[in-house]
């Protein structure tokens, strides 16, 4: 079974491909309605277009030079990529003419911008033209690239305008002719991956296998011997030892790609790089890659994941540390990472189903990435700790902006990672009320509607619309924590234990028009322990229900967060919804507390507190610090 699984090819279906409503159509509304404009108007105000348009004089260095030997400014053109992306998925959910034409004038600005040869990057064209392709490692000259052919294939997909397109492709016709191990070419790769995810998606939009080619190209020459950074350093007379970080594992370049088995380095860079191989791995049915990735796979979720889906505890490499370190009121886990791993865990699905991937990409899309976004869509986390003293809030923008257009494209896209298609089967990842409308091999159309309120509801219909009967496969994933799921197609039970492999309920039969299937996972509340070499977490506990992490706030609750002392037997919760926070389901929990106020003036003394009986509000993780400023926190003290 398990080699017949990764031999098929499951890709993501397109944005344009499915509607979206219910929960993520609400985030979807926040992101058209605000985000979407907020992200172009502070790449306005920092200069971005000034620095694109030949009509005017270069702005110069506008953002110092660091001592690493670059500026954030070098990477303006991703943030312009992104911001693009992201109106591009709004203007598809959301017609919006103002906004599309303020696109257009940017993608005009990068048409008169690009050079003759196909080269294209604001920085290396108008500040220093001179140092083109000579510090790969460090000036992310590739990973603009990437994010710019990423806003490309969008918006193309979303509007059918294909002058952006058009333009990155022109730019890929370059990279090939400068890339290689051929006479004068540079036989290099660049130290922030992004271009290999990227090049996958041009090619698959256009049909162009060349661009797959190179992708593979920069996955396999990533790490190999001699250096490539090493002789490029030498080649432009830098020290070869001195640049940030001090190793090659910052970048995960330390090891040839199919030799690494522990995830390392930034935390944003490695998402973005085992995201590419996965995509290589799927679209060259490369089993030495898949191989790889499953090692490394493991790696993360035994020992460096939060509970959120947060990677990364570190914010002096924004990255990982020690095995089993995860401190929580320092956590660093960027919101940029826990998107990145949404990414990988989806691309790890396109050798076929498995609820060990889809449910880390769900429980990282709703608790390390969506607590990024404020529920308006103007406001937004870089980073997320898992315990607050109320100084901890969402900015407006950021000097190294990456994270708010970086959220705002995954929510804007989510229905291409709710649903994948292979050549006779349809998997369903994620739930959400939504309809996707796809077409399998031999030209079957088939439209799905999935009728539900998940997360707050676990309820899920699917109905199948169909213009005459069709043999194929529906894939439902069935989540590790959804004891007692039933299913049924038309009213008739299924029995799970026989049409479920790697944690997906596999129906395969001729379907009909108006043919309903009905899933109910159930949503009971649940405790979660650390391995107990998790220090920061020794003698707590978390609170999930379903996909969502859920934590206790200072608004609802007063101070002194760390006195709540959570039973171990759970008791009956109750539940609320709270229309302030689109509909949320709150919980009512009785626990116990920690006086506090009787302790007295002592710092330390011989007894413990007293404890008394008290109810505890408590709400989704992703939805903290939208209301009242104040503390918050989701390990919390478990009854011993």
């Amino acid at each position: 079974m398990n080699m017949s699984r990764k031999d098929r090819q499951f890709r993501p279906v397109a944005v344009p491909d499915v509607e979206v409503a219910g929960f993520w159509g609400k985030w979807q509304d926040a992101v058209c309605d605000s985000t979407a404009e907020t992200l172009l108007d502070r790449c306005v105000e920092a200069g971005m277009l000034r620095a694109i348009d030949v009509e005017q004089p270069s702005p110069g260095v506008v953002i110092p030079i660091l001592e690493w030997g670059g500026s954030t400014q070098m990477f303006w053109d991703s943030d312009l990529g992104k911001s693009i992306e992201t109106i591009a998925y709004s203007l598809y959910r959301k017609p919006n003419a103002r906004l599309e034409a303020r696109a257009d004038a940017i993608i005009d600005l990068y048409e008169r911008l690009q050079d003759r040869d196909g080269y294209l990057n604001a920085w290396f064209q108008r500040v220093q033209p001179d140092r083109r392709w000579t510090n790969l490692r460090d000036h992310h000259e590739l990973y603009c690239a990437g994010h710019l052919i990423e806003a490309a294939v969008a918006y193309y997909q979303a509007t059918g305008k294909r002058k952006l397109l058009d333009i990155m492709c022109r730019y890929a016709d370059y990279m090939i002719k400068v890339f290689g191990h051929g006479p004068d070419q540079i036989p290099g790769y660049d130290g922030h991956e992004e271009i290999e995810l990227a090049l996958v998606k041009l090619a698959r939009v256009t049909g162009e296998k060349k661009y797959l080619d190179l992708s593979k190209f920069f996955v396999d020459e990533r790490g190999a011997e001699p250096h490539f950074f090493t002789d490029e350093a030498k080649r432009d007379g830098r020290d070869p030892r001195n640049y940030i970080q001090k190793t090659y594992e910052y970048g995960q370049a330390h090891l040839p790609v199919r030799e690494q088995t522990k995830v390392v380095g930034h935390a944003v860079r490695a998402m973005y790089l085992y995201s590419g191989m996965a995509d290589i791995a799927t679209e060259y049915k490369d089993d030495s890659l898949t191989g790889a990735l499953e090692a490394l796979w493991n790696d993360v979720v035994t020992k460096q994941m939060y509970i959120t889906g947060g990677i990364g505890p570190a914010a002096s490499n924004e990255g990982f540390t020690d095995y089993y370190d995860l401190p929580n009121d320092t956590a660093y886990a960027e919101t940029c990472a826990s998107v990145g791993l949404v990414f990988w865990a989806n691309r790890m699905l396109g050798r076929g189903p498995d609820r060990r991937y889809a449910d880390i990409m769900e429980q990282a899309l709703y608790n390390g990435a969506l607590p990024g976004l404020s529920i308006d869509g103007k406001t937004f986390f870089y980073d997320n700790p898992l315990e607050s003293t109320g100084k901890h809030h969402r900015w407006k923008w950021h000097h190294c902006p990456c994270c708010p257009p970086n959220i705002a494209r995954l929510v804007t896209s989510i229905g291409s990672y709710m649903y994948a298609a292979a050549e006779d089967e349809i998997a369903v990842h994620l739930y959400g009320e939504s309809t996707l409308r796809a077409e399998l091999a031999g030209g079957t159309k088939v439209t799905l509607k999935q009728d539900t309120n998940y997360p707050w509801d676990g309820a899920i219909g699917l109905t199948v619309t169909l213009a005459a009967p069709a043999r194929f496969a529906l894939s439902l994933r069935i989540p590790e924590w959804a004891t007692g799921a039933t299913l049924s197609v038309n009213g008739e039970m299924l029995s799970l234990a026989e049409i479920v492999s790697d944690g997906y309920a596999r129906i395969e039969r001729e379907w009909t028009d108006n043919d309903r299937v009905a899933l109910f996972l159930p949503l009971a509340l649940r405790p979660q322990y650390a391995n107990p070499k998790v220090r920061q977490d020794a003698g707590r506990v978390a609170l999930m229900r379903g996909p969502l992490v859920y934590c206790v706030e200072e608004t609802d609750n007063g101070p002194d967060l760390n006195a709540i002392v959570v039973p171990k037997s759970l008791p009956q919760a109750q539940t609320e919804v709270l229309s302030e926070l689109n509909g949320a389901v709150a919980i009512d929990l009785a626990a116990e507390r920690d006086d506090t106020s009787s302790w007295g003036e002592a710092l330390y003394r011989t007894i413990p507190a007293d404890r008394s009986a008290a109810k505890v509000r408590l709400i989704p993780f992703h939805l903290w610090d939208n209301r009242a400023p104040g503390g918050m926190l989701v390990w919390l003290q478990a009854e011993k």
